[in-house]
C-alpha cells in the first residue's frame, strides 16, 4: 500500500466535503452513510440490517449478505455484484436474492450456498472456496476462512465451509468477516483500510476477542457489525471501540434502528 493509506477522507452522506464524526446514536437516527475517497474513486457504505449492507464502489454496486424485506434496499441502485459469506438466514435468504439479483448481477458465493441456489439465480453466480480468488471486473476478491475455534461453537460454523471476504480496490482493502471467531486468518490480514468484523454470543466471539483480533490486523477503519445475539449474547460496538487498541478509527452504522 502506498504512503496514503491512512489519508482517506471519510464524511457522512449529510454533510459531503466535510469530516462530521457523530455519536452513535446520532448517526443511527440518522441513518447516515460514510464515503471513503480511495485512489479509484469514492466508495459510499450504506448499512442495511444486522450483517446486510450496500457499497457503492468504483467497479459497480455491491450487496453483501442481502436478506430481509426487498424494499430495505429500494433506495440503493440495483446490485451490479451480490456477495454471500454463507448459508445461515441472516446471511442467505433465496426469496430476497430472487427479488435483487437482476439480470445482470452476477452472484459469488461460497460453495455450499451455490449448491442451494435456484437455476435461474445460478446462472450468473460462482463459487469460491476458503484460499481461492475470483474476479469481478477489475476487482480481485479472496475468500478468507471463517470458522469457530470454541469447541462448544465449531456447529455453527465448521472450519473450510464459510467464507469471509477480502476486495482489492484501486489502493483500498477491504475486509468482510463473515461469522467467524478470530481465527489465524483474521490476525494475519495486512494492509486492510476498511473491515466489517462480526461479535456476538453463542455463535461468533464476544468484543474483547474481535478488539484484539482487530488490534492485531490494524485496518484503518472497522465496522462492528453483527452484534446482536442469543441468550444475552449481544455485544456492545461501544465497549469494543474502548478496547480496541492502535490508531484503528471505528465507524458506527445504523445496523438496528
Amino acid at each position: 500500500m502506498t504512503q496514503t493509506r491512512r489519508h482517506f477522507l471519510v464524511t457522512t452522506a449529510a454533510a459531503a466535503g466535510a469530516i462530521t464524526i457523530l455519536p452513535y446514536a446520532a448517526r443511527a437516527a440518522a441513518h447516515a452513510s460514510d464515503m471513503f475517497e480511495t485512489a479509484g474513486g469514492p466508495i459510499k457504505v450504506h448499512p442495511v440490517a444486522h450483517a446486510s449492507f450496500v457499497m457503492e464502489t468504483p467497479v459497480g454496486t455491491i450487496y453483501v449478505d442481502p436478506v430481509g424485506e426487498p424494499a430495505q434496499y429500494g433506495d440503493f441502485p440495483d446490485a451490479d455484484l451480490i456477495l454471500i459469506t454463507h448459508e445461515h438466514g441472516d446471511h442467505y435468504n433465496a426469496d430476497t436474492l430472487a427479488v435483487l439479483a437482476k439480470e445482470n448481477t452476477q452472484i459469488i458465493t461460497n460453495p455450499a450456498v451455490f449448491g442451494l441456489l435456484a437455476e435461474g439465480v445460478k446462472t450468473n453466480a460462482s463459487e469460491v472456496a476458503n484460499g481461492e480468488t475470483a474476479t469481478f471486473s477489475d476487482l480481485k476478491i479472496e475468500a478468507i476462512p471463517a470458522y469457530n475455534i470454541t469447541q462448544e461453537r465449531k456447529n455453527f460454523h465448521p472450519q473450510g465451509r464459510d467464507n469471509g471476504y477480502v476486495l482489492n480496490f484501486e489502493g483500498f482493502r477491504v475486509y468482510i468477516s463473515g461469522d467467524t471467531e478470530d481465527v489465524p486468518e483474521m490476525r494475519s490480514l495486512t494492509d486492510i483500510d476498511l473491515a466489517f468484523v462480526c461479535m456476538n454470543l453463542p455463535f461468533t466471539m464476544d468484543a474483547n476477542a474481535a478488539a484484539s483480533a482487530v488490534s492485531e490486523f490494524a485496518p484503518t477503519y472497522v465496522y462492528p457489525y453483527h452484534y446482536r445475539g442469543r441468550d444475552n449474547g449481544t455485544q456492545d460496538p461501544d465497549e469494543f471501540a474502548k478496547m480496541l487498541g492502535g490508531d484503528t478509527e471505528v465507524r458506527m452504522g445504523s445496523w438496528y434502528s
